[in-house]
């Protein structure tokens, strides 16, 4: 979906500014990362969990992709807690 227009919510730009990631940063994420987890139920457009790194930094990116509009709409962006992930920052721990 890399072809589609990246639409960043006020939440993902506010979470961006919060833990210093750029939109440069969520754009090769959405580009090259790795899907981790897919949520097809999501509402309005099914949605995913995109780990991607820059250098050693872990950073996951939740999307939406609307198909119709061509979009990759951006939700969430955060640098997963290695207390919550495991090693690959692939799956969370149990708890």
């Amino acid at each position: 979906m890399s072809q589609f227009r990246l639409v960043f919510r006020v939440h993902a730009i506010q979470r961006m500014f919060q833990r210093k990631i750029s939109q440069e940063e969520v754009k090769r994420v959405v580009e090259a990362g790795e899907t981790i987890a897919t949520y097809p139920t999501d509402k309005p457009f099914p949605s995913r969990l995109i780990l991607g790194w820059n250098g050693t930094r872990p950073i996951h990116v939740v999307a939406a992709d609307n198909v119709p509009d061509q979009e990759t709409i951006i939700v969430t962006v955060y640098q997963p807690d290695a207390g919550e992930w495991d090693g690959e920052f692939k799956r969370r721990r149990s708890r």
